[in-house]
């Protein structure tokens, strides 16, 4: 929209400007000159004013929206050179049916507009579209880059702290599918695997931050501010599982080979800034939050879940959630606690009975948490659906287990 109407006051002006010329015959010597050289039996020229003054504007339009809204400098200048050479192929056309075309309006109006829309393009404000792109490329939905270039949102990304999700997406069977698959399959099916992700969570909103042949890393609420990016990044975390399972179905077929994915949410500080250099440089998010997201995704694999969240990420998005409680882990400074989610699914999305497991496995991993084991186990005993497996539910029963072997070993109690 911003250049939408940058076009348009440019447009206006060359347009009215060279019509102004027009008007007060200041083109007529040029036009006559253009006669004795095509030929001395042409007729007066055929367009009136008001034809011409509506071929200045669409010169003029046309002319300064291809120089604002198109980024490469070398591209615009072919636009313009073909303009250039179809109003002068469309005078020498006319010419043969004895009809006299001045060249010299339109020609004007379509330097005076490039000449302008440069200029425009240039500017801070003008050139805003040619940062967005270097910085963001492919990595945001056609929607998210308009949002952003109309948007107020500075551009200086010398580094800011901002408030985002990071969800994290990583295969973790690489070894076995190096092991079994040709090197041309393996590339295609964790290429398929990227590319399904990245165009899936982009046009939920993410920001594609990092993807390489093992994970892809994604921002919700960066570099556009969205109040809402827990619950976007949960919400899109979920509908790519259901994406990712079809895939891995196609997979199947494919190849007889599946992708074991992952999935960590984490929400918090970020610092937000345009990292690299003119040949390689994009915007990127980092901190401890970051970090954290990695931790989560690796921490599926042990639990067996599929989508694991930080306490962050629940604050933000609790009303629009399903989620259970797993752990209690320590950050890295050894000093602070941080619990772990399930994401199970949206807000009103269990069914009762499944409701009732997910209270039952709550309890359980209370009890468990106080070193009541008989009766973490009992809970967790009443929390098993029968239609199908829930690995963190046989994980922590399996800890109580050996739990209790070691006791009856007589190693005691361990917390």
């Amino acid at each position: 929209m911003r250049h939408l109407k940058a076009s348009l006051i440019v447009g206006l002006i060359s347009s009215l400007l060279v019509f102004l010329f027009y008007a007060a015959d200041l083109f007529q010597p040029f036009d006559r000159a253009l006669s004795q050289f095509l030929g001395p039996d042409l007729l007066k020229p055929w367009f009136t004013q008001m034809a011409m003054g509506g071929l200045l504007v669409v010169c003029g339009f046309g002319i300064a929206w291809v120089t604002i809204d198109i980024v490469r400098f070398s591209l615009k200048g072919v636009v313009v050179a073909s303009a250039f050479l179809l109003v002068l192929g469309l005078s020498w056309v006319l010419s043969l049916y004895q009809i006299l075309f001045s060249t010299f309006a339109p020609a004007t109006a379509i330097l005076i507009s490039f000449l302008i829309g440069t200029l425009y393009s240039r500017s801070e404000t003008g050139g805003r579209k040619q940062i967005l792109s270097h910085l963001f490329g492919e990595r945001i939905s056609r929607l998210t880059f308009e949002a952003l270039l109309n948007s107020n949102v500075s551009l200086n990304f010398n580094g800011t702290i901002s408030e985002a999700s990071v969800l994290l997406c990583e295969i973790f069977n690489h070894d076995e599918l190096m092991e079994i698959l040709s090197p041309a399959d393996y590339v295609a099916l964790n290429n398929l695997f990227l590319s399904v992700s990245s165009d899936f969570l982009a046009e939920n909103g993410a920001y594609i931050d990092e993807c390489d042949g093992e994970s892809l890393r994604v921002i919700f609420g960066a570099p556009l501010p969205d109040s809402q990016h827990a619950t976007q990044a949960c919400k899109a975390a979920l509908g790519l599982v259901k994406r990712l399972d079809i895939l891995n179905f196609e997979c199947k077929m494919k190849w007889h080979k599946t992708f074991d994915f992952r999935i960590g949410i984490n929400s918090g500080e970020m610092i937000g800034a345009a990292y690299g250099s003119k040949r390689l440089g994009a915007f990127s998010m980092s901190g401890q939050a970051v970090e954290f997201a990695r931790r989560l995704c690796e921490g599926n694999v042990g639990y067996g879940s599929i989508i694991l969240i930080g306490a962050g990420t629940l604050a933000l998005a609790s009303t629009a959630i399903e989620v259970r409680p797993l752990e209690l882990i320590r950050l890295r400074d050894q000093r602070t606690v941080a619990e772990i989610y399930e994401l199970l699914g949206e807000a009103n999305g269990l069914s009762d009975k499944e409701r009732m497991l997910r209270d039952h496995f709550w309890k359980g991993v209370i009890y468990y948490r106080e070193n009541r084991l008989n009766e973490a186990l009992d809970a967790f005993r009443a929390a098993i659906n029968p239609d199908r497996q829930d690995p963190p539910l046989e994980h922590y029963m399996s800890r109580i287990e050996n739990l209790r072997a070691l006791e009856s070993e007589g190693h005691g109690r361990v917390s």
